[in-house]
């Protein structure tokens, strides 16, 4: 468990932070910039003093101001790694990695050099300078100097915001790796949705210095408070299924969602994977008896939990699919037209664009560190 209560004032801005997430898994602190989120790193980091509070992880307290306590950054244990990689120029990205295993001292040894070298496919680039790495590379090398310092927290600060589209996918598997194959409790700090539904297990909502909410993805996914901070046409519910088919030749995988089933532009996910998909409110159309004769396929059998007013011409329905809930955005017409009330019976039919390209494994890959 990490948790947090923290307060510090910069200026006209203050930041006052409270949450407490499970470990290990991928905490996000997501929100807009300016909200605090790097703010709020530096001080787990132990790289900033709060003027109050505290932080304690797996029950070892790092931070408390009352008690006078305030553990050095070095003697936390807590790999950080940047926007901008910090690679030493004058060292080889082996050099860079031997200098991250120095720093671990004593600690106990959870990963050798040679198995960050495998998970993060950078074997070819021992010999390289920075200078003569790719923006993504010098990622992948920062975040295996953070992991041979042996770690028991990492943070990541917007890890990706510096790199263009095809540099960003290109290190996210590897984020994915770290994810799925170790155990460590991270802190991933971004403000980029896609990235937090890739990767996060657990999100904190960060919006003025405060905490608007806090929870896990999926539950957030259908509150108001991350609404508010997202463009309309990312508005949805995330939902995780279970691979229970595949169609190698067409790419796709059949999801078992609640009592229902999805089809899902998806590969290299084998059967009794876990996957998270993103169901987009603004595809999702909702029928009050089954419908034939539709490009459609995919159709989950609900009951309508609850409506909310999104603006005077939209509202939002939320639908119980089996346990999974999920948003769809319908006019104000249609609902009076179809005279949906909580309780009823409805058909969310699910576009295929809706899923293309939001389905992410998660937790492909069983944990190697207990």
């Amino acid at each position: 468990m990490l948790q947090v209560s923290l307060t510090k004032r910069r200026g006209e801005f203050t930041l006052s932070a409270a949450f407490a997430a499970p470990t290990p898994g991928v905490i996000a602190l997501f929100g807009r910039s300016g909200s605090g989120k790097s703010t709020l790193i530096e001080m787990l980091a132990g790289l900033l003093p709060p003027d109050e509070g505290e932080v304690q992880l797996a029950g070892t307290t790092l931070t408390d101001t009352r008690r006078g306590i305030a553990v050095a950054p070095e003697r936390r244990r807590i790999g950080y790694v940047f926007q901008d990689a910090r690679l030493f120029p004058h060292m080889t990205v082996g050099g860079n990695l031997r200098y991250g295993e120095k720093r671990a001292g004593a600690a106990p040894r959870y990963i050798r050099f040679e198995e960050v070298v495998e998970l993060l496919g950078i074997g070819a680039l021992l010999g390289r300078r920075p200078h003569q790495l790719s923006g993504g590379e010098r990622q992948r090398v920062a975040l295996g100097r953070a992991l041979l310092s042996q770690p028991q927290l990492l943070l990541l600060d917007e890890p990706l915001a510096s790199l263009d589209a095809a540099r960003r996918e290109e290190v996210l598997p590897y984020l994915e790796r770290l994810r799925d194959w170790l155990s460590i409790p991270m802190v991933y700090v971004s403000h980029q949705f896609d990235e937090v539904l890739r990767l996060a297990t657990y999100l904190v909502l960060l919006e003025a210095g405060r905490v608007l909410a806090a929870g896990p993805v999926g539950d957030l996914s259908l509150r108001a408070e991350l609404r508010s901070v997202l463009a309309p046409d990312l508005v949805g519910s995330v939902v995780d299924g279970l691979v229970t088919a595949v169609d190698a030749a067409a790419g796709t995988v059949e999801l078992a969602v609640g009592s229902g089933k999805l089809k899902v532009s998806l590969r290299e996910a084998p059967a009794g994977t876990r996957v998270r998909v993103q169901l987009l409110a603004r595809d999702i159309i909702l029928a009050t008896q089954p419908i034939q004769g539709l490009s459609v396929r995919n159709a989950l059998l609900g009951t309508v939990v609850d409506v909310t007013p999104e603006d005077p011409t939209s509202v939002l329905v939320k639908v119980d699919v089996g346990g999974p809930v999920v948003l769809a955005r319908i006019s104000t017409a249609a609902l009076e037209a179809l005279r949906l009330r909580p309780g009823d019976a409805v058909w969310a039919l699910v576009k295929a664009m809706s899923t293309r390209g939001h389905a992410f494994r998660l937790f492909g890959a069983p944990a190697r560190r207990a």
